[in-house]
């Protein structure tokens, strides 16, 4: 018995270590021996021992299950939003500012200083080229020009009668000559006094549509004082100066998107004419584009101008706040591939309106993520957004 309480203490030393259940049951079975013979109990405590190791290895196989799936589940799973990469026409517009101008805007004053006598048009009025559209006070030249005809008379009377006399070889000719130049000095002088006359008009230089009339009758007036506006709204056209970054890519006959803020109006138009010279002072360029005849639109009307300076039928294009830099500098986006974060190095090309296109790096087909991109690693699981 002194044997049998050793044993049995050696091996309840040796499988303490062992879970609280195991060692009570063996336990529990010794105890309850005790009564049984010496031979029945060494069969006893060998059958108990094994069955001890059974339940160890139970016991070992119900935690490792238990850690594999504490394990998985402390895999992180990310909450993404995917969408399939399509290829699409994209283009891009250079954006800037213009404004209407007319290359037929004139504004119109005397050349003679005088009082305004009459006034022959109204604000809306069609004038053509030439009409007279005011007139100053020409009391002093058509004076001048009264006593000039009288002397001009009796000049060419004595001219016309030398020159007979010179004809028949009678005379000097000195005296036909005297009679010539006094004939041409008063033709010069009253030519003076009829572009005096002239001068006193106002007349358009255009056909077009008076768009001003800043004079009224008994008015003083001075050259140089604006009187008359008159517009050919036939041929108005939008002007725009461009940095000369843009120089390489707008050229004659690119689509434009003309938007007009005050009117809310929109039209779609082409490049007219680009300048090839840049400004050495603001290092611009011109660029112009005709406007069809509407009358709603108005010179120095501001413009906003969208220029199509690059197409492509079917491109790749992604959200420029997608791209994220790696440690070499590429570029690089994340894609879901088999339900993991899979990182993607792309090279881009042209960007507009926070879209830039991918040339490569990315296909068709490929499950973009679009949220949840920027707390994400490669080889996060990935759990879609519903």
């Amino acid at each position: 018995m002194k044997n049998l309480k050793t044993n049995k203490q050696s091996n309840i030393k040796t499988y303490s270590m062992k879970p609280f259940i195991s060692l009570t049951l063996i336990v529990a079975l010794l105890v309850a021996s005790c009564s049984q013979p010496a031979g029945d109990k060494k069969a006893e405590l060998e059958k108990l021992l094994k069955q001890q190791d059974e339940l160890t290895l139970q016991i070992e196989k119900l935690q490792a299950d238990i850690d594999k799936e504490a394990g998985d589940s402390a895999i992180k799973k990310s909450l993404v939003e995917i969408q399939p990469v399509a290829a699409k026409e994209f283009s891009t517009y250079i954006d800037v500012q213009g404004k209407i101008d007319a290359d037929e805007n004139v504004s119109l004053s005397t050349e003679m200083p005088g009082t305004i006598t009459k006034i022959n048009v109204k604000v809306g009025d069609e004038v053509g080229k030439g009409q007279v559209l005011a007139e100053t006070d020409t009391r002093a030249v058509q004076q001048s020009m009264s006593d000039m005809q009288t002397n001009m008379d009796l000049v060419n009377q004595l001219y016309e009668k030398q020159k007979a006399l010179w004809d028949q070889k009678i005379g000097t000719e000195v005296q036909f000559l005297q009679a010539k130049t006094n004939k041409e000095s008063m033709e010069k002088k009253m030519g003076m006094l009829q572009e005096q006359l002239r001068m006193s008009k106002i007349i358009s230089p255009i056909s077009g549509t008076v768009d001003a009339v800043d004079i009224k009758v008994g008015q003083a007036i001075a050259p140089g004082v604006p009187a008359i506006r008159v517009i050919n709204f036939s041929n108005l056209k939008v002007k725009a100066e461009l940095a000369e970054a843009y120089a390489g890519r707008v050229k004659k006959g690119d689509i434009v998107k003309i938007y007009f803020p005050d009117s809310k109006d929109s039209l779609t138009a082409k490049v007219n004419f680009a300048a090839r010279a840049i400004s050495s002072l603001t290092r611009t360029f011109t660029v112009e584009v005709l406007l069809d005849n509407k009358k709603d639109y108005h010179p120095n009307m501001v413009t906003n101008m969208k220029i199509n300076d690059y197409v492509s039928a079917k491109a790749i294009t992604i959200p420029v706040k997608l791209i994220q830099t790696d440690i070499d500098g590429s570029q690089f986006v994340y894609v879901s591939e088999a339900n993991k974060a899979t990182k993607k190095k792309i090279k881009t090309g042209r960007e507009y309106n926070g879209m830039i296109e991918v040339k490569e790096g990315l296909k068709e087909g490929d499950q973009l993520i679009l949220k949840g991109y920027d707390t994400i690693n490669e080889g996060d699981v990935l759990t879609l957004q519903k």
